[in-house]
C-alpha cells in the first residue's frame, strides 16, 4: 500500500532503473507518513561519501503543537541500502544526465521504505507522445464500453 506517491514523476522522467531503500526517520515523521502528511514533489536522492540521503522531501508534522520547535520538514533524511547497491548507485548517478528520483514511500510489513529510480529527464517531445498514448488508450476503453 502506497502512502505517498511522485505522481508526475512517471511523466516528466524516464525511469531506466528501480530500487528501494529503508529511510532514517524520527517518530513523528512515522506517524506523519502513516497520516500520509508528507509530499516528494521536487525531491530527489543523493549519494555522498558511501551514503544516500533524501533531498526535498517534506513531511509535515503529526500534531503541529507537540513538535519540537527544533523540526524542520525538509531536513535531509538518510537512506539504508547495502554497500554494494551504494556502490552501483555511485557509479550509475555521475552517467550521462541521469538522476535519482524519488517515486513513492510505502509500507512493507511494518517498515516504512522508498522506491526511487533511476531516471532521464523527458524532452517535451517525449512528453506530448505520452499524453497521445494517454488518450488513445481512454478512447478506445470508452469505444469498448459502448459497444
Amino acid at each position: 500500500m502506497s502512502l505517498v506517491d511522485n505522481k508526475r514523476i512517471r511523466f516528466d522522467f524516464e525511469i531506466l532503473k528501480e530500487f528501494e531503500a529503508g529511510i532514517e526517520l524520527l517518530g513523528i515523521e512515522v506517524k506523519a507518513l502513516r497520516a500520509k502528511r508528507a509530499s516528494l514533489r521536487g525531491a530527489r536522492v543523493l549519494v555522498r561519501g558511501g551514503e544516500a540521503f533524501l533531498i526535498g522531501a517534506t513531511i509535515q508534522p503529526y500534531q503541529v503543537d507537540n513538535t519540537p520547535d527544533s523540526y524542520d520538514p525538509e531536513r535531509v533524511r538518510r537512506l539504508l541500502l547495502s554497500k554494494k547497491e551504494l556502490s552501483e548507485l555511485a557509479g550509475s548517478d555521475v552517467a550521462k544526465g541521469l538522476t535519482l528520483v524519488p517515486i513513492s514511500l510505502y509500507n512493507n510489513k511494518r517498515r516504512l521504505k522508498l522506491s526511487f529510480g533511476l531516471a532521464r529527464g523527458k524532452k517535451q517531445k517525449d512528453k506530448r507522445e505520452t499524453i497521445k498514448e494517454r488518450e488513445t488508450k481512454i478512447a478506445i476503453e470508452r469505444s469498448m464500453k459502448r459497444g
